[in-house]
C-alpha cells in the first residue's frame, strides 16, 4: 500500500501491546511499527474470516500436529490389533468350553451391546459375575 494512502488514526492500546509491537517489528523486516501493526491487522483478520485457516498456521506447526496424529494413530492400531489377539484367544478358550447355540450368543450380544452403550464401554469382570449371578 502507497505511504500517500496512509492516514494517522488514534487508537487506544495496552503500553504492553505497543512494547510489544516495538519489540517485534524489526523481527518482522517491518520499516515501522506501524507497518507491523497494519500486517498484524491483516493476518488476523484473514485468519478469522477464513474457513480453511491452516494457510496462516506455521508449517512447521502443522508437520508437528501432523506427525503427532501419525504416530497416536499408529499406537492405537496396534493396541487395537492386540487387543484383538486377546479377544480372539479368549473367544476360542470359551468356545471349546461352552455350548452355547446361536440363539443363545444372539441373545447375549444384544445384551452386551446395551451393556457397553449404557457403560459407555466401561465394564468390569465384577460387575458381569455380579449380572450373571443375577444381582444386578
Amino acid at each position: 500500500m502507497p505511504e500517500e494512502n496512509k492516514r494517522k488514526y488514534a487508537h487506544w492500546l495496552r503500553p504492553d501491546t505497543i512494547k510489544l509491537a516495538e519489540e517485534m517489528y524489526r523481527r518482522d523486516n517491518c520499516a515501522s511499527r506501524s507497518e507491523y501493526i497494519e500486517k498484524a491487522v491483516h493476518f488476523y483478520t484473514g485468519f478469522i474470516s477464513e474457513k480453511d485457516s491452516s494457510q496462516f498456521l506455521s508449517k512447521t506447526l502443522t508437520t508437528l500436529m501432523r506427525g503427532m496424529l501419525d504416530d497416536t494413530e499408529n499406537r492405537m492400531a496396534t493396541l487395537l490389533f492386540k487387543l484383538t489377539v486377546e479377544i480372539s484367544i479368549l473367544m476360542n478358550v470359551l468356545a471349546a468350553m461352552a455350548d452355547a447355540d446361536e440363539e443363545t450368543l444372539r441373545k447375549l450380544r444384544i445384551k452386551c451391546v446395551e451393556a457397553v452403550k449404557r457403560t459407555n464401554g466401561s465394564i468390569s469382570l465384577a460387575e458381569v459375575i455380579k449380572s450373571q449371578r443375577g444381582n444386578r
